[in-house]
């Protein structure tokens, strides 16, 4: 594996990271306005911190900038949190009453369930996590290759 990472250029790393967080958004986008999907407020809280990751990483990959993972890892991170605190919430381990969705639509509500756990919450925790490994890894081989 870390054969695999030290062959991997930072360049080819921040085309996955907007690849996934582009495939992110445009499944959010899908959800709210082509199947009328409504978005709690744990969900708007998601994508507050994954759209601009799509902006960031290709202004990024236009400028060159190997320093990307900063802006993106700023706001993946706190994306992740969130993420893990939704599902959490969805999961039924931490209670309703601590959700901070009040009004509106319910941070738990079920619209669908493929394969029996692939729900939305379920694939924003995993765009973050992936977003946020790849990011990881982006300062690493940044730190590496600096030494």
């Amino acid at each position: 594996m870390k054969k695999l990472i030290n062959k991997i250029s930072v360049e080819t790393i921040h085309y996955a990271i907007l690849l996934q967080a582009g495939i992110a958004m445009a499944g959010s986008l899908f959800f709210s306005e082509v199947m009328a999907l409504p978005p709690c407020v744990l969900c708007w809280y998601q994508r507050i911190a994954m759209y601009p990751i799509v902006i960031l990483t290709t202004i990024g990959i236009i400028r060159n900038d190997r320093k990307t993972y900063i802006s993106v890892l700023a706001l993946a991170i706190p994306g992740l949190l969130i993420s893990i605190y939704h599902n959490l919430l969805y999961w039924k381990i931490l209670p309703e009453s601590v959700a901070p969705c009040t009004l509106g639509i319910s941070c738990t509500t079920k619209f669908f369930e493929w394969f029996g756990f692939i729900t939305i919450p379920f694939m924003a925790l995993m765009a973050f996590t992936i977003i946020t490994i790849l990011g990881l890894i982006s300062l690493k081989k940044n730190t590496y290759e600096k030494s």
